[in-house]
């Protein structure tokens, strides 16, 4: 799964790399925890920024506030799923981070991990969002979640699944793209190059959101 990550690149520098427009300028995130507003591109607007709460609420939701939030979908069962193949067939989005982690179960407890591209490049998670409508207020409520896939050989020491990194621009336009069918994108849903990524133990720090400095990634 996913649970956390970073976005600490500067907000010049997303754009510039999603060649998308701040609709919304994030501030470095070292800490990027389900509930927050983080910075997504949906295909619906694919030149702009937007900031967009973690974990669906399914447009269908009678009871946001009492219903899952699910803040991973997996890659294998978006097609079983009827909202998740909905969304799969209109509403993919682009999760930019720059590094995730994950804690590796071991005899002495769960050690968490920073996993990031050797290139030390933002990157884009596989996202799929909704909008949930408040029928009293006519307010708009945007969320997404992280589509997760088996993981590499790299991922396989610390976990049993991994999100979806999209392999650059060509495959985050593909994503985006309403043209292709729902096959074409589940083709783009697969463990991203083992060679091209690296971790390294990180202290627990980085165990409460409330953590949300450079602290975090120091290795352990």
């Amino acid at each position: 799964m996913c649970g956390r990550y970073t976005v600490i690149t500067p907000a010049p520098g997303l754009a510039k790399r999603f060649n998308a427009k701040e609709a919304a300028a994030p501030a470095p995130n070292y800490n990027a925890a389900p509930a927050q507003a983080l910075p997504i591109i949906t295909n619906a607007a694919p030149g702009q920024i937007q900031l967009v709460s973690w974990g669906l609420v399914p447009g269908w939701s009678r009871d946001p506030a009492g219903g899952p939030k699910p803040i991973n979908a997996r890659a294998e069962t978006l097609g079983e799923k009827p909202s998740f193949r909905q969304l799969l067939a209109r509403r993919r989005c682009l999760v930019l981070a720059d590094s995730f982690y994950e804690w590796q179960a071991t005899e002495r407890g769960k050690i968490p991990h920073r996993i990031l591209l050797k290139s030390e490049e933002p990157f884009a998670f596989a996202g799929l969002w909704d909008e949930w409508v408040d029928k009293a207020s006519g307010e708009v409520h945007p969320t997404f979640t992280i589509v997760t896939t088996e993981p590499n050989e790299l991922m396989a020491k610390l976990h049993n699944r991994m999100p979806v990194i999209l392999p650059g621009p060509e495959a985050e336009h593909a994503w985006l793209a309403d043209d292709l069918s729902a096959a074409q994108h589940q083709q783009l849903l697969v463990p991203y190059n083992t060679n091209l990524m690296r971790e390294y133990a990180i202290t627990t720090r980085v165990n409460s959101p409330a953590h949300n400095d450079a602290e975090v990634l120091v290795a352990a």
